[in-house]
């Protein structure tokens, strides 16, 4: 007897993005995969937002659109609504790799506790500028963030069972401590080895830096103990200043 498919809730959070949000939902009503529950959560948006999520209506299983706190109370928000085996956040401006990705993601293993694959960055028109910087490890663990976020969360599908609320002391970083408390207790965790997302580079995180990364330092403070941080820390800076002397040698 064949298994069933495994539904997948893909979950887009939005706030006054009339301009890329209808690229993130035809991304995703244009799956071939047949199984998604897609729910989008708008934060009362004002620019013409909901006059394009309106067009599509018919074809989301559920739209929320109420004043929230934040981003992750967003989230939160998407997270109470999933019903479905898996949970996936596509947010606005980020859109899915292919329409076969979901497809071949589940086509890969069956019933694994995480599925997860690369990431490639795109500009405000949508045009490629190649991998992520961190590159998807081989096997991932909830050691593999120690060096920083080497899986987006554009590329993680995770069990529902698997997933707490976002922590809503942070403001920004909660995606990396929400992913580490899955992993740690995921049994099965299968790397899809293909490109899966497609994020636009930018967002919050870039407009208030330190404070995303203040965020990140007390997150793996916590996972990974303050000392093991702290020499991580020192390595993160040192590949990070390599990455860029490499990279404007090889632009100069």
């Amino acid at each position: 007897m064949k298994a069933a498919q495994p539904i997948l809730s893909v979950i887009t959070i939005v706030y006054n993005n009339a301009k890329y949000i209808e690229r993130t939902m035809l991304s995703v009503l244009n799956q071939t995969y047949r199984g998604i529950e897609y729910i989008v959560i708008d934060g009362r948006s004002t620019d013409g937002t909901l006059e394009v999520i309106e067009k599509y209506k018919s074809r989301v299983a559920k739209l929320i659109s109420e004043k929230d706190k934040g981003i992750y109370d967003a989230m939160n928000k998407g997270l109470a609504a999933a019903t479905g085996d898996y949970v996936l956040f596509m947010n606005s401006a980020d859109e899915f790799y292919a329409d076969d990705t979901v497809a071949n993601v589940f086509a890969t293993a069956p019933d694994a506790d995480i599925y997860y694959g690369e990431t490639e960055m795109i500009d405000e028109e949508g045009r490629s500028l190649g991998r992520r910087r961190h590159k998807a490890p081989a096997n991932f663990t909830w050691r593999s963030f120690k060096y920083g976020m080497s899986v987006s969360h554009q590329a993680i599908y995770i069990k529902r069972s698997l997933v707490e609320p976002y922590d809503p002391r942070y403001q920004l970083s909660a995606d990396i401590d929400w992913i580490l408390r899955a992993v740690k207790k995921a049994k099965r965790i299968v790397n899809v080895n293909q490109y899966v997302a497609r994020y636009q580079v930018g967002g919050m995180s870039k407009l208030k830096h330190r404070q995303s990364l203040a965020e990140r330092f007390d997150i793996m403070k916590r996972h990974y103990g303050l000392l093991p941080t702290l020499f991580n820390h020192a390595v993160i800076a040192f590949n990070l200043g390599w990455y860029w002397l490499r990279n404007r040698r090889t632009n100069d």
